[in-house]
């Protein structure tokens, strides 16, 4: 008998609309799987009272017949969002505590459309990492994890073990430099950083404003194009957030690909990459050349600057953004003799160490007789690698890429925890792919031979998620990943 856990947004819908089961039982159902569960802390603070009081509300709204878009639905909520009345402390010391007066603009929506919310998801701290091993609340596992504890990826590994671990029916993630696509490759599930500005970043606290986005993480590629819909749109309270139309992306999934044009990144495939990985990215491309798809050679040339740049430019307005940390407002405060003291002594208490390293070498490139060497070249960089793929696009429709170089590994694996530039080079795919502002979609592609998932990611151009959602849909259909 199918678990109403095992369902999609889209099966659990339909299922709601029909009167098979109550938004009340699904939602139990979830709380009951994050009871079951809790050991891979995903969660960090849960809301179960609250969420079946919206499934109560939802349940009425169906007798009534005037449910929203993803009404009864139970969501997890990254950390990072600001959700009125319940603790968000992006899994840093320095928020312990903090209960925000009001509501993120994503989150909004999607209460609006009807969804629940089960509580909120453990990440990197501030957004700042890549295994979800930074949290003050420590490193969520890999629910494919077997003998050894595998970490999920980051910064969004509670969101992405969530909804592997059918801990929630999706969740928000946010992505900088890759925080949505790499534990959504890590753990088997869908995920999609979409356009910059394309989702309101009012309410997700700032890690690098320029390059911060929200994102959908769910089960198949049917609920990222569900929940993308509600989470997108113009908000005036977000300088950064586009006035362009929101299409319905789930009209795109299942169109035909034929004739429709696949780059394929000589930069991508360095010597030494994984040869599962390389081998499952040729199959990928084999799948789409079989429904007619054309496979055409590209080059990002600046493509090796991408890591460098992203490693200037994200800690340079890190530094900037978490400066308001201060311990005078909100959250943590450490007192001291002087008020030099209590700042030190906060921030020195609140902050990790992966922050601390980021707020020095952005504090560094943003200082006097450095800006030019370091910020401003950065910058010019940056525009390169936007113009690498403004080119690419005139011979192309989509790319293909893998999502990450490496498989999940194991949590406290020693070559990344002394070394942090190892960890900065499993987002080699993804950065350049942020520091252009583009949408992307990581889906599972296959398995390992050591059982683990595989990714491939989707890249469009600006504000055309509508191709991606169409070859992604296309690719999911032969992978067949979930009965695999």
């Amino acid at each position: 008998m199918t678990k109403l856990t095992d369902l999609t947004i889209a099966e659990a819908l339909k299922g709601l609309k029909n009167r098979e089961f109550s938004a009340v039982e699904l939602t139990k159902e979830y709380i009951g799987a994050m009871e079951e569960k809790r050991g891979l802390n995903a969660y960090v603070t849960e809301t179960p009272e609250a969420a079946l009081k919206q499934a109560e509300a939802s349940d009425e709204k169906y007798r009534r017949g005037d449910n929203a878009s993803l009404e009864g639905i139970p969501l997890g909520i990254k950390d990072l969002f600001c959700t009125r009345g319940v603790k968000s402390t992006a899994c840093s010391r320095i928020l312990d505590g903090f209960v925000p007066q009001y509501e993120s603009t994503v989150t909004q929506k999607l209460l609006d459309a009807g969804a629940c919310f089960l509580g909120k998801l453990n990440m990197d701290e501030f957004a700042m990492g890549g295994s979800n091993e930074t949290s003050c609340f420590g490193p969520v596992v890999n629910p494919w994890s077997k003998d050894v504890k595998l970490v999920a990826g980051g910064s969004s590994g509670g969101s992405a073990a969530a909804v592997s671990a059918k801990m929630c029916a999706a969740a928000t993630g946010t992505d900088t430099g890759g925080s949505i696509r790499q534990p959504s490759a890590f753990c088997g599930v869908t995920g999609i950083k979409p356009t910059y500005g394309r989702c309101s970043r009012y309410g997700i606290m700032a890690f690098a404003s320029s390059l911060d986005q929200a994102g959908p993480i769910a089960k198949d590629v049917r609920d990222c194009a569900l929940l993308l819909k509600v989470m997108s749109g113009y908000d005036v309270k977000d300088s950064t957030s586009a006035n362009v139309d929101v299409p319905d992306f789930e009209s795109f999934l299942g169109q035909t690909i034929k004739g429709l044009k696949i780059g394929v990144p000589a930069e991508y495939r360095p010597e030494g990459l994984n040869k599962e990985i390389a081998s499952y990215w040729d199959k990928g491309l084999e799948m789409l050349k079989a429904r007619g798809a054309e496979i055409v050679d590209i080059s990002l040339p600046h493509t090796k600057y991408a890591l460098p740049a992203y490693y200037i430019i994200a800690p340079a307005e890190a530094s900037s953004n978490l400066a308001r940390y201060d311990g005078l407002r909100y959250g943590l405060r450490v007192s001291g003799k002087h008020l030099d003291d209590m700042y030190i002594n906060t921030r020195t208490e609140g902050f990790g160490k992966e922050v601390k390293r980021r707020i020095m070498i952005g504090t560094y490139v943003l200082s006097a007789g450095y800006y030019d060497a370091y910020y401003l070249k950065a910058q010019k960089v940056r525009r390169l690698i936007r113009d690498d793929f403004k080119k690419a696009f005139e011979k192309c429709d989509v790319i293909l890429t893998p999502t990450s170089p490496v498989t999940a590994f194991p949590i406290g694996d020693k070559s990344m925890q002394e070394n942090p530039i190892n960890m900065y080079l499993n987002d080699i795919f993804t950065v350049s792919v942020s520091l252009a502002g583009l949408p992307a979609m990581s889906l599972p592609i296959g398995l390992s031979t050591d059982g683990l998932p595989l990714g491939l990611q989707v890249i469009g151009k600006p504000f055309d998620e509508a191709a991606v959602f169409k070859t992604a849909s296309a690719l999911e259909a032969d992978a067949e990943f979930g009965r695999k």
